[in-house]
């Protein structure tokens, strides 16, 4: 079995309910985005490009180094969540332009919320989220659900 199917296996144990799946599909690529936008916001130089927008060193650094963590799982996976990420980092880009100082204060409300629906989901499951016993599970969350899609729309992942 390829570590990408373990992984998933392993996460799966604890999102059976139906209720705490459906939680998950909303919160889990929200909580995926405030992470974007978050570091979108550290001070460091900015890249422009026209229809784009702007990224800054920190996010062209956080996008290579989960690339990298997911390209060791599947370069399929790695190559669609670099899209992926791409696109939350031009919303965070706009958002980050139109509310200026205060874009944190938006990442943070979604970030809180989305936590606290995420730990009822796993009380309503009745198991702990599997972060808490290794954290690269931050990072399958969201490769969890991709791989559903993929699955449905047939292209291997």
């Amino acid at each position: 079995m390829r570590k990408i199917d373990q992984l998933f296996a392993e996460y799966a144990e604890s999102h059976h309910n139906q209720t705490n799946k459906f939680i998950h599909w909303i919160c889990v690529p929200l909580i995926f985005f405030t992470i974007v936008g978050f570091i979108s916001l550290i001070p460091t130089p900015h890249f422009c490009a026209s229809y784009f927008g702007c990224i800054s060193v920190a996010s062209i650094v956080a996008l290579v180094l989960v690339s990298i963590f997911y390209f060791t799982l599947s370069w399929r996976i790695s190559l669609i969540m670099l899209l992926i990420m791409l696109l939350m980092e031009h919303f965070a880009y706009a958002i980050n332009v139109h509310f200026k100082e205060n874009s944190w204060i938006i990442y943070l409300y979604i970030f809180v919320i989305t936590w606290i629906f995420q730990f009822i989901g796993h009380k309503i499951e009745g198991k702990k989220p599997s972060f808490l016993k290794d954290l690269q599970f931050l990072l399958i969350g969201p490769i969890w659900l991709l791989h559903f899609i993929l699955k449905k729309i047939g292209i291997k992942y």
